[in-house]
C-alpha cells in the first residue's frame, strides 16, 4: 500500500513539474479536460462574445505565463482554473463598465488631453533633435540633415538643392542615420537608468 501511495505521489509530482514547465502534452490535456468547466465559470459573469474571449484568454495565459502556472501548487486543478477564470471575467466586466461610464461630454476633455500629449511628445522630439545636432552631428553633415530629415526633401531634390552628387548625399545620410540611431538608443538607456545613477 505504501509503495502504491509513493508511486501515485511521484506521478503527481511529475505531472506538476510538467505543468509548471509548460509541457505541451500536459497543457493540451489540461485544455481538453477543463475547457468546459472554465467556460461555465466565465458564463456566470459574462455572456456572448466576451465569454468566449475570456475563456480563450485563460488558456492563453496558462500557455504563455509561467508565473501563472507556478501559482498552482497541486490539488484540484479544476477548482483553481475556475477561480482564475472567474477573476479574469470579473476584471473584464469591471473594465467594460468603467468604459461605459465615461460620459460622452468628456470627449472634448479627452481630445484636449490627447492634443496635450502630442504637443509634449513633439517638444521632447524637438529637444532630442536639438541635442543631436549640437552634440553628435558633424558640421559638414548639417545641411544634409536639414534637407533630408527636417525638410524631408527627396534624395534627388535634396542633392540638387545642396549642389552635391546624389551618391555623396546618400553616403552622408547613411552616416547620419547611424549616428542618430546610436544617439536615440543611448537616450533610451538613460531613461531606463534609476534616477540619481550617473551613467
Amino acid at each position: 500500500m505504501t509503495d502504491a501511495l509513493e508511486t501515485a505521489g511521484g506521478a503527481e509530482d511529475a505531472w506538476l513539474f510538467g505543468f509548471h514547465e509548460g509541457h505541451r502534452a500536459t497543457l493540451e490535456r489540461c485544455y481538453r479536460e477543463h475547457h468546459g468547466l472554465v467556460t461555465l465559470a466565465v458564463a456566470k459573469v459574462l455572456d456572448g462574445a466576451d465569454r468566449e474571449t475570456i475563456t480563450h484568454e485563460v488558456f492563453y495565459r496558462l500557455l504563455t505565463r509561467r508565473e501563472l502556472r507556478e501559482n498552482f501548487r497541486g490539488g484540484n486543478l479544476g477548482a483553481w482554473l475556475a477561480r482564475v477564470a472567474t477573476n479574469l471575467a470579473i476584471d473584464h466586466r469591471r473594465r467594460a463598465r468603467r468604459e461605459e461610464l465615461v460620459p460622452q461630454a468628456d470627449e472634448a476633455a479627452m481630445d484636449a488631453l490627447r492634443a496635450a500629449r502630442e504637443l509634449d511628445e513633439e517638444a521632447v522630439a524637438k529637444r532630442i533633435v536639438e541635442r543631436f545636432r549640437a552634440e553628435k552631428l558633424p558640421a559638414k553633415w548639417q545641411a544634409v540633415f536639414e534637407a533630408r530629415f527636417l525638410r524631408q526633401l527627396g534624395q534627388y531634390e535634396a542633392a540638387e538643392a545642396l549642389g552635391i552628387p546624389r551618391s555623396t548625399l546618400v553616403y552622408q545620410e547613411q552616416k547620419i542615420r547611424e549616428l542618430l540611431r546610436a544617439f536615440v538608443l543611448d537616450e533610451d538607456d538613460d531613461d531606463d537608468a534609476p534616477r540619481g545613477e550617473v551613467r
